[in-house]
């Protein structure tokens, strides 16, 4: 392969031809962002499996589709782990049924429930001559998203494991709940209640 060919390795994850849909069906173009402190650490790209381009690289991860850190999310438990295609498909089925079920673009429903995720405050623990004090912090951005992803994946681990509800039908029901502010859903009542430790520690 000539030097003038080869992908430049700096390149965002999503470095694909503008009009591209993501799984070939869904439109990435018009997504609407609600947060902006966010809207930088939540990247759209119609690439779902970039291979590990930016594993390598300090907070490279935001350049990587939101989709696919989402789907990375979904394989860190012990029987999932490394099993992408397997996670890429139940994302795909997951997609079809929120669009059956909403009418809307599946990624602007998981935007949207990644915002609503997003813990806007937490506690960390000072010390003060050996006495241990919560405090109230806000949270950087980047580690909302990086929150954010963690309870949707907990809470579609946690309503299939070991129950009959299939894995595309738990993203789909949490990811819906989530952009809907279902205070029912895992993620949703993971953030109020850091937020309301937070608030009793402020």
């Amino acid at each position: 392969m000539a030097a003038e060919d080869q992908p430049d390795p700096d390149a965002p994850a999503g470095g694909a031809d503008v009009g591209a849909k993501l799984f070939g069906t869904w439109e990435i173009d018009e997504i609407a962002y609600e947060d902006p402190s966010t809207e930088r650490y939540i990247t759209v790209t119609p690439v779902a499996h970039t291979a590990g381009r930016h594993a390598s690289k300090q907070f490279k991860k935001s350049q990587i589709s939101i989709v696919e850190r989402f789907i990375n999310r979904l394989m860190q438990s012990e029987e999932n782990t490394g099993k992408k295609q397997q996670t890429l498909n139940f994302v795909r089925e997951a997609f079809e049924l929120i669009h059956d079920r909403t009418e809307e673009n599946p990624v602007q429903v998981l935007v949207t429930a990644v915002e609503n995720s997003a813990p806007r405050e937490e506690t960390v623990r000072l010390k003060y001559g050996g006495i241990s004090v919560p405090k109230a912090v806000d949270v950087a951005p980047q580690r909302r998203v990086d929150q954010s992803l963690k309870f949707l994946a907990e809470g579609v681990h946690n309503a299939s494991f070991k129950s009959s509800t299939s894995v595309p039908e738990a993203i789909a029901s949490q990811l819906t709940g989530a952009a809907n502010y279902d205070v029912q859903t895992y993620a949703i009542s993971q953030k109020e209640e850091k937020e309301r430790v937070a608030a009793a520690a402020r």
